[in-house]
């Protein structure tokens, strides 16, 4: 499943926020979605999910197009905020249930789900403890669960490894990159060693247009790292 955008445009009062936006992302891609704080990033990707909507242009999923009352797009991508919508009175499992009963599925298959899902993410150890009582690093775990419960086509994380230690990072990204290989995937951080990591194509957005957008291979072979080609096109 592809998402196409096309000339997306938000504005907020006298800013546009994101101004004439276009790309698209086929299944089977990682794509790093880049640009300092403030240039548009959380923006796009909450018209991509349906959370908002933009004042022109469009986004599809194939032919579907993205909208805040299509509720049909909205159960094909799993979403993970940069700030993560956690209920910390609830106990794991139950937090899981909870998500995946709002997209429908049925009781045994949800809780069949919640078991493989827990142990994909690496939150076994923690399983019976309420949200409350996890560190920053499980509790990120835990929302990548939730967008992962049920088994999205498309994958879109804002900051997904916040908080995670240098192990959990690594398996975090082997599991990004295990999921990408059947799912379209959009990933927004800050740290570019994870990009080089995980990415395959690089896109950079800076004051609400894309400044870039190619093979990560290519950039870099052509223009540096990926650090320097960020720091020269942001200015930053």
């Amino acid at each position: 499943m592809s998402i196409s955008v096309n000339q997306l445009t938000k504005i907020y009062g006298s800013q546009i926020a994101v101004n004439n936006v276009s790309f698209t992302v086929n299944k089977g891609e990682i794509v790093g979605f880049l640009g300092p704080n403030g240039a548009g990033k959380s923006t796009t990707m909450k018209i991509l999910t349906g959370y908002i909507q933009g004042n022109g242009g469009s986004a599809y999923l194939d032919e579907e197009e993205i909208r805040i009352d299509n509720v049909n797009t909205k159960k094909k991508i799993g979403y993970l905020p940069e700030h993560n919508p956690l209920y910390p009175e609830m106990y794991i499992k139950e937090y899981l249930q909870f998500v995946g009963s709002l997209y429908g599925m049925k009781k045994q298959i949800l809780a069949d789900r919640i078991d493989e899902i827990i142990e994909k993410v690496g939150l076994s150890p923690e399983k019976n403890k309420k949200i409350e009582q996890l560190s920053k690093g499980y509790r990120q775990r835990v929302g990548l669960a939730q967008a992962l419960i049920h088994d999205p086509e498309v994958l879109i994380l804002d900051e997904p490894t916040t908080g995670l230690d240098p192990n959990q990072l690594v398996e975090i990204r082997n599991l990004i990159r295990e999921v990408g290989k059947n799912k379209t995937i959009i990933l927004s951080t800050h740290i570019m060693q994870e990009v080089e990591a995980i990415c395959d194509r690089v896109i950079i957005i800076n004051k609400g247009s894309i400044v870039a957008d190619d093979k990560l291979e290519k950039l870099t072979g052509e223009q540096g790292s990926l650090e320097q080609i960020f720091r020269k096109l942001t200015n930053v």
